[in-house]
């Protein structure tokens, strides 16, 4: 079986940033397919696209707005762009990917179970990336925004369509883009569940939501010592 590259770039020496650094190349920063270097030899310029694009890790402090935008310097200006376009509170939008997939690019749900080794279990959900967007709501996203070419495992991508469907919930079930307990309710069931109160006997969602709203709060103070910064500082270097 052919090791994953994530598995293989986590513990290989090769590839690692410092020891890189140490043969003369530069570390530019991180895509969800690809890492960019710069340097002078074209032979590991090559071998780093063939063999360094993977799925970027989860950060190492999703807890903390400031310590994530420090370590993928290009996020800030994508979940800002978001923010902006579609009226959502940064906090809310980093809460409710946090919420999802705690910022990991390739998260999927658990597989399908099968009892007794032949009866199946309930069909797994089509839910994908940081977001979880399903397959048919991630079509209407593209649709409705025109980004063809959107994919759930890209932060900007998957930054915007949360702000998109937040958008949708203050329009379809009038509730306010800085509530992020009752928009990450609606966005966990679906504007139509929400409004069938099909959560209300689900104490689990309920909990997250709690802790959701929560998390807004506490990426909303983290952000007031370290955005100013952010904002002042270009984003990272983009092979495209």
């Amino acid at each position: 079986m052919i090791e994953p590259y994530r598995s293989f770039l986590s513990r290989s020496s090769f590839y690692s940033p410092r020891l890189l650094a140490n043969r003369g190349l530069s570390f530019l920063g991180w895509r969800s397919w690809c890492w960019v270097w710069s340097g002078s030899s074209s032979l590991l310029a090559v071998l780093l696209l063939l063999g360094a694009c993977a799925s970027v890790p989860p950060p190492r402090n999703a807890g903390n707005a400031c310590a994530i935008f420090a370590e993928y310097d290009d996020w800030y200006p994508d979940a800002k762009a978001a923010s902006q376009r579609w009226g959502v509170p940064l906090p809310v939008l980093l809460a409710i990917i946090h919420q999802e997939s705690t910022f990991r690019s390739d998260a999927r749900p658990p597989p399908r179970t099968w009892y007794l080794g032949f009866i199946p279990g309930p069909r797994p959900s089509s839910a994908y990336g940081y977001s979880q967007a399903l397959d048919g709501t991630w079509s209407d996203y593209m649709m409705a925004t025109g980004n063809h070419n959107a994919g759930r495992d890209q932060f900007d991508d998957a930054v915007d369509f949360v702000g998109w469907y937040v958008h949708q919930t203050a329009v379809r079930n009038r509730v306010a883009k800085h509530d992020t307990y009752r928009q990450y309710l609606a966005y966990h069931e679906g504007h139509g569940g929400f409004a069938r109160g099909s959560y209300r006997k689900k104490t689990w969602l309920i909990k997250r939501a709690r802790q959701a709203s929560w998390l807004a709060d506490r990426y909303r103070a983290q952000l007031a010592h370290c955005e100013p910064q952010l904002a002042a500082q270009p984003a990272g270097w983009r092979l495209f």
